[in-house]
């Protein structure tokens, strides 16, 4: 399968060529190429993934505290443990990330069905408000079941949004205005910090908790809905592309189908069941009530790794059954091989960021909470300062996000993206085993940028790369598979640190750390994927159309 990838590393058959001028030419203006309409796309297009990544950061910023309330509330008032907030946080993340896979795989679909304008805005309409309605959730299931749902807007809205501007701008232009869509989403990130900080300075002065009865985490989740204002625009000025509506009108196969992406003629009866299978797994290894499974088998309180591994190895073998029924059979294999490259390119970026990038805010607001304590800080002040510092990493960590994720797209148009995706992973890698290891105190806090870099780098990639490994009919669905699926595994990284963290470095003086840096071996997935990855540089999009070609 993976060798059918590296025999398609010659592009495939493309109606039109391209120059390589903008990948020599140091001084190249990308942005003197679009015309007004394009403007508003690129700015339209970009607003809806940054404000998804708003939202999507202040989860991650309010999911401490939401969990300190939420499990109180479900236990009558007593106090969660430490080990409780982590356990159910990270089962929060799970189903988050369960939502958005299922999301990707629904409106990867119906962005190539009904068009890429239509199928943003219901996603748009989907992540936003369902983010405001976790202001509004009493007990952790409602408010998981409110960010599972905002996981299917969110897993949408990427793929629509990249096969968009990658169809609608100049191809000399394409790759830097894919790039400047992915680096913007650190603004939303940027946004969500700069709420934190607003509202953990008001926790602090004593006006947060009590504005309206609301505390701070549910004030983050009623600004998260606010991009719903954008359908607005998306609604009234949006079009789709030229090239969509002509492949729409002339295709002889169906657009947004994955028999038609994996060149399988069994994908409607074998390959469903085993996806349903898949799912399953995943499900029952990581929402299924562990005491639940304990009982049944009469293990003692000693034997929690044990019943771990039955059920995640449940979970391996439905997925190996659900790979081996979408995969197999013969038909057009052509895009196969490219979709599992771009999985497991997106496996490493995908299980870095959310297994392990995002708990680094467990790690800093540990070593801040120690330094709070040891300057005596009152005790009820310490949430606020910790929500305002939460803030303040945020942001120093997207920055250098920014760089990374526009840093990618100048060293891919010189050297390949083949190179590029290589240095970016070892840079992930690299700086998250820094942060993990090394970072102790306020003086420390020079890494945090650098582990945003190395991190998001893979990311610009990700929004370059995707699109133009697909046709115009497969575009969204080829995308949101590559960039989705893996986080019906990635939804295992949350559980996975849980477990290395509470069973298997317990005994260590800050299991965390092993955990953290034990993890970062995720990113030579993508490493070993490399070799069979097409080098697309200096290409049209495939099976590009010379009378809608920009």
């Amino acid at each position: 399968m993976l060798g059918a990838a590296r025999r398609g590393t010659a592009p495939l058959p493309l109606s039109m060529s391209t120059s390589n001028e903008s990948t020599a030419d140091p001084g190249f203006r990308w942005w003197k190429l679009l015309g007004r309409y394009q403007w508003f796309v690129l700015v339209v297009a970009s607003l809806g993934w940054l404000l998804d990544c708003m939202d999507q950061q202040l989860f991650n910023l309010a999911r401490v505290p939401a969990m300190k309330d939420l499990l109180a509330a479900g236990a009558g008032g007593r106090a969660p443990t430490p080990a409780e907030v982590g356990e159910f946080g990270g089962y929060a993340t799970s189903i988050f990330l369960l939502g958005w896979a299922t999301g990707g795989l629904i409106f990867g679909v119906l962005g190539d069905r009904w068009g890429r304008a239509k199928t943003m805005l219901v996603t748009i309409l989907l992540y936003s408000g369902c983010t405001g309605l976790s202001a509004l959730a009493t007990h952790f299931w409602d408010f998981a079941l409110f960010r599972f749902i905002t996981g299917l807007g969110v897993g949408g809205e990427f793929a629509v949004g990249v096969s968009l501007v990658a169809e609608v701008m100049p191809s000399r232009a394409r790759p830097y205005a894919l790039s400047l869509l992915q680096a913007l989403s650190t603004v939303g990130n940027i946004t969500a910090a700069m709420v934190s900080m607003t509202l953990g300075h008001l926790e602090q002065s004593g006006v947060g908790g009590k504005l309206l009865g609301l505390s701070a985490w549910r004030w983050m989740f009623l600004v998260g809905a606010l991009p719903a204002i954008l359908v607005v625009f998306v609604r009234r000025g949006l079009k789709e592309p030229e090239v969509w509506q002509k492949t729409r009108a002339t295709a002889g196969k169906t657009l947004g189908d994955y028999g038609e992406l994996f060149g399988n003629p069994r994908w409607k009866t074998p390959a469903s069941i085993g996806a349903l299978v898949l799912v399953a797994g995943i499900l029952v290894a990581f929402l299924a009530p562990l005491d639940a499974v304990q009982h049944l088998f009469g293990w003692g309180k000693d034997a929690k790794f044990a019943k771990h591994g039955v059920v995640a190895g449940f979970a391996c073998v439905a997925f190996v059954f659900g790979l081996w029924t979408v995969f197999g059979g013969g038909g057009d294999t052509r895009y196969r091989g490219r979709a599992v490259v771009g999985l497991l390119l997106a496996l490493s970026g995908v299980i870095g960021v959310w297994g392990i990038g995002f708990f680094s805010f467990d790690l800093v607001r540990s070593v801040l909470e120690k330094k709070f304590v040891a300057d005596h800080v009152a005790k009820e002040l310490i949430p606020g300062r910790l929500t305002f510092a939460a803030g303040v990493t945020s942001m120093i960590q997207n920055l250098g996000s920014f760089f990374g994720v526009y840093g990618f797209v100048l060293l891919a148009q010189r050297v390949g993206r083949r190179p590029a995706f290589a240095a970016a992973l070892l840079a992930a890698m690299g700086s998250t085993v820094l942060v993990f290891s090394m970072l102790r105190s306020y003086s420390d806090f020079w890494m945090i940028p650098l582990m945003g870099f190395g991190q998001l780098s893979l990311f610009g990639g990700y929004a370059l790369y995707f699109p133009e490994l697909f046709p115009t009919r497969l575009r969204s669905t080829g995308t949101s598979f590559c960039y989705n699926v893996g986080r019906f595994v990635a939804a295992s990284g949350p559980a996975a640190l849980g477990i290395l963290t509470g069973v298997v470095f317990k005994d260590k003086a800050e299991p965390l750390r092993w955990a953290g840096v034990t993890m970062c071996g995720v990113f030579l997935i993508g490493m070993v994927a490399l070799p069979f990855a097409p080098e697309t540089r200096g290409e049209p999009l495939p099976e590009e159309d010379r009378g809608v070609a920009h």
